[in-house]
């Protein structure tokens, strides 16, 4: 099985953001490096820490948002991973560049969802597709709405 294909186009000239050209969606992409640390002891970069750069496209999406983690933490919220999913199309090596493409998706009462895409930022190649789920914690750790600010951001997010 083939994945779709991506093909980002920077919106309006901010590298920040692109449009997919074949599905329309808008995504904010940020840059980053694979680390020695992150290969396994077949050189390929370890599955468990697409996890992590999942996250850095999820706090730098929001960071750019002008909604930074930090301050939906001081707020009284957090949102932990409830569910995620990841599938790999093409491996990632030490120091390979890579744009990790973010986008919020769904959003119900209490969760919400952050898609996410991470291509090779040389060669184009589409490296794994993703999503996490999240549950609106209050301060006390129970269920609740999510906060005000937060969908704001979701029906902000161009389409």
């Amino acid at each position: 099985m083939r994945p779709k294909p991506f093909r980002p186009e920077p919106l309006n000239d901010n590298p920040r953001y692109v449009r997919d050209l074949e599905s329309g969606l808008l995504w904010h992409r940020c840059t980053q490096r694979t680390l020695y640390a992150d290969t396994d002891r077949s050189a390929v970069i370890y599955h468990a820490n697409y996890l992590r750069y999942f996250e850095f496209g999820r706090a730098s999406l929001m960071r750019d948002a002008a909604y930074p983690y930090r301050e939906i933490e001081e707020s009284g919220f957090v949102y932990p991973v409830i569910e995620l999913g990841i599938t790999f199309w093409e491996s990632l090596y030490y120091d390979d560049p890579m744009f990790v493409h973010t986008r919020p998706a769904d959003l119900e009462r209490v969760k919400l969802r952050f898609d996410y895409l991470i291509t090779n930022a040389e060669s184009g190649a589409l490296v794994c597709t993703g999503f996490t789920w999240h549950c609106a914690l209050n301060a006390r750790r129970r269920p609740v709405g999510i906060d005000p600010k937060t969908i704001q951001l979701w029906k902000a997010f161009p389409k």
